[in-house]
């Protein structure tokens, strides 16, 4: 293994930790995850000849805020809490530096593509010409100074702000609209709830109503598998708002906060059998009425094709979250793991996109297959599971170098997948 990383003791003269910011305590990150902020000799690594993956998607927290209060939502209920500090919206300021940030980067990289995502908080609280400013900033950077790069860009919601209106203005200024939901019924819903506690569903059903009549600007839902849920029925009834997409996610938790229903050293695989039984209903359905993201994610993992996702395979990340403060940060779902997990201590005014990519924690989650657990890097599933997602790995004190707290579901959705996958090609082969 190189030895610019090590998955024993702390070195005797460990990399520093990333200069103290606003949300980064000093020292916070090698006690609490020792793997990779303690372990990792960034400078070294580069000596050796490991060169860094450019950023490509930008997500640009424009409100940090949310007017709904769902109970298990990790941005507010979880380790982190950040957020209270912060400003509630991007400052217009803030917005064209970071748009400055990221052309610079596109340029210095010769990037084809960026991949702009608003996100909260609810990013709907603000106007809609307030929520397409980042994004006409970034498209007029780029022209001065990447003309060849093109943009994408989506907004994540809640659906529960959405109107003509509101949906018009987006798609004029060429932002598809994502959102979020537990499952197609009431009781799918019932922890995503406003501040006063009252259900949040009728609304963001009507937004996606409304929505669905504009397929165009549709991006998809995600969803967070809930195991206490019927899974056919929440697959099934999410149809009838005519998704694109499906993005199934599995909650976020981790070793020293184990998932919902997960009992024991050897809780079964429930989430693997949730998954299961939806694909079941999606691969044998007669028509292919939506894509699910992890279901199509695996299939191409193991033809060993490339697949676009930071939670399966060995594809280096390539995200960057910039808050409404203008700090720089790692992917928000860290926030799960400990009190300032994603934080870096860079800001726009002071660092480039390219510090970034120097940071421990970024640098790490670039690694591959030397980034895991012995037990992950010998494992015939490799190339598929990859580890699972990062934050699935953290374990209080130790960091991120476990396998995934759903490991053993994620073997059993893949052998199953790979199984079906194998029967069709032997039936389709046997018919030519």
């Amino acid at each position: 293994m190189n030895r610019a990383i090590t998955g024993g003791p702390p070195s005797p003269h460990p990399p520093p930790d990333p200069p103290p910011g606003p949300h980064d305590p000093v020292g916070a990150h090698a006690r609490h995850a020792p793997w990779p902020y303690a372990r990792l000799d960034v400078p070294a690594l580069r000596a050796a000849g490991h060169h860094p993956y450019p950023v490509r998607q930008f997500v640009l927290k424009t409100h940090s805020r949310c007017n709904l209060a769902c109970t298990y939502c990790y941005v507010y209920e979880m380790a982190d809490q950040s957020w209270r500090t912060r400003p509630a919206a991007m400052a217009p300021a803030t917005a064209l530096r970071a748009a400055e940030r990221i052309a610079e980067h596109a340029a210095a990289h010769d990037l084809p593509r960026v991949d702009l995502v608003l996100h909260g908080g609810e990013p709907l609280l603000a106007a809609p010409a307030e929520l397409a400013a980042p994004v006409e900033a970034v498209r007029a950077a780029l022209a001065r100074s990447s003309p060849r790069t093109r943009v994408t860009a989506s907004v994540q919601t809640n659906a529960t702000l959405l109107t003509r209106g509101r949906i018009a203005a987006l798609a004029g200024a060429g932002i598809r609209i994502g959102v979020s939901l537990d499952g197609g019924l009431p009781a799918h819903n019932a922890r995503r709830v406003d501040h006063a506690g009252r259900p949040g569903f009728g609304a963001a059903a009507r937004g996606l109503r409304l929505l669905a009549r504009h397929p165009a600007g549709y991006a998809g839902v995600l969803c967070v598998a809930d195991i206490g849920q019927d899974p056919v029925e929440t697959y099934e009834s999410l149809l009838a708002f005519a998704p694109p997409a499906i993005g199934l996610l599995l909650p976020l938790a981790n070793w020293s906060t184990p998932p919902p229903g997960r009992t024991g050293r050897d809780g079964g695989t429930p989430y693997a059998d949730w998954l299961i039984a939806v694909f079941e209903r999606w691969w044998h359905d007669g028509a292919r009425r939506t894509r699910i993201r992890i279901f199509e994610e695996v299939i191409a993992l193991l033809l060993g094709l490339p697949a676009a996702t930071e939670s399966l395979g060995l594809a280096p990340a390539t995200t960057a979250v910039v808050e409404t403060d203008g700090s720089i940060e790692q992917a928000d779902s860290l926030k799960s793991a400990y009190e300032g997990a994603a934080a870096t201590g860079m800001t726009l005014d002071t660092h480039s996109f390219d510090d970034l990519l120097d940071h421990p924690g970024f640098a790490a989650r670039q690694l591959g297959r030397e980034a895991l657990a012995d037990g992950c890097r010998s494992c015939e599933l490799v190339e598929v599971c990859g580890g699972g997602h990062y934050p699935h790995r953290y374990r209080e004190g130790e960091g991120f170098r476990q396998p995934s707290v759903y490991c053993a579901d994620l073997q059993s959705l893949i052998r199953h997948i790979a199984r079906a996958v194998h029967t069709a090609t032997t039936t389709q082969r046997a018919a030519s």
